[in-house]
């Protein structure tokens, strides 16, 4: 069956891109004028995906209302979110399955389409290892160094000197260790304590880099097969947590 999607979005550059795009993988595009057409749609089993621009205050009830859907009805949730916005949580906690930041580009667009189904909880219980590398985050108050806890197909856990402020579509950088490898991409500090452990959920990583942590991360589960060596995104136990919070209003690399 033909795939589609609603798409609530005002920005003309965004509804460009995700137009074209949605066009050339034969899925329908159909642009909604409020939350309530999008809900509509959502609720028939109309759409298979549905897209979000967090920029358009109360947006983000639309995704709430969709993510009550029983998993087998529910469309993939993608949110829009421009790159100075910093309530990444608030996407996440809303229940979208992955952010495109603006401006928003294709290859991004078919990489969010391909994992967008997956929710937040199996996103945060990919398998993960244990990592030690220093990993540099460029924020906007200088360069923050840290040291990776352990990493996986979709973040990384670190440990900085200093707590980690909560922010979205943060550069970072970390050689993967074995290799000459530096991986570069964009993460959201999706939680932070404040002894400096942080998740960094990755927002932004581009194919080559992808292909490169894809294989070293194939390796990895090669040679390691015990139990212990599996993590998640979800913050330690014994840690005093923050989360980005819920607002009122609202609002990867190719």
């Amino acid at each position: 069956m033909r795939q589609s999607a609603a798409v609530l979005c005002n920005d003309p550059k965004s509804l460009e891109v995700l137009k074209s795009t949605l066009d050339h993988l034969d899925i329908d595009f159909t642009r909604c004028h409020s939350r309530q057409e999008a809900l509509e749609l959502v609720m028939t089993g109309v759409c298979s995906t549905l897209f979000v621009d967090f920029d358009i205050p109360g947006s983000d009830e639309a995704i709430r209302m969709a993510n009550l859907l029983p998993e087998d009805q529910k469309p993939k949730l993608i949110a829009i979110s421009s790159r100075v916005w910093p309530g990444t949580g608030q996407a996440f906690q809303s229940g979208a399955n992955r952010i495109l930041y603006r401006p928003i580009d294709a290859e991004v667009v078919k990489d969010a389409l391909k994992i967008g189904k997956k929710s937040a909880k199996n996103r945060r219980k990919s398998a993960r290892y244990d990592v030690k590398t220093l990993v540099y985050l460029e924020l906007s108050s200088g360069t923050l160094s840290a040291i990776s806890m352990d990493i996986g197909e979709h973040g990384l856990a670190i440990q900085a000197t200093d707590p980690v402020p909560m922010a979205s579509n943060v550069s970072f950088r970390c050689v993967l260790p074995g290799t000459d490898t530096t991986l570069h991409g964009h993460a959201d500090v999706i939680w932070a304590s404040d002894q400096g452990r942080a998740g960094l959920f990755f927002s932004k990583l581009g194919p080559v880099a992808r292909k490169h942590l894809t294989h070293w991360l194939h390796k990895r589960a090669h040679h390691r097969k015990d139990k212990t060596a599996l993590r998640d995104l979800l913050p330690p136990t014994d840690a005093h947590v923050s989360f980005a919070p819920l607002a009122d209003e609202v609002t990867t690399e190719a």
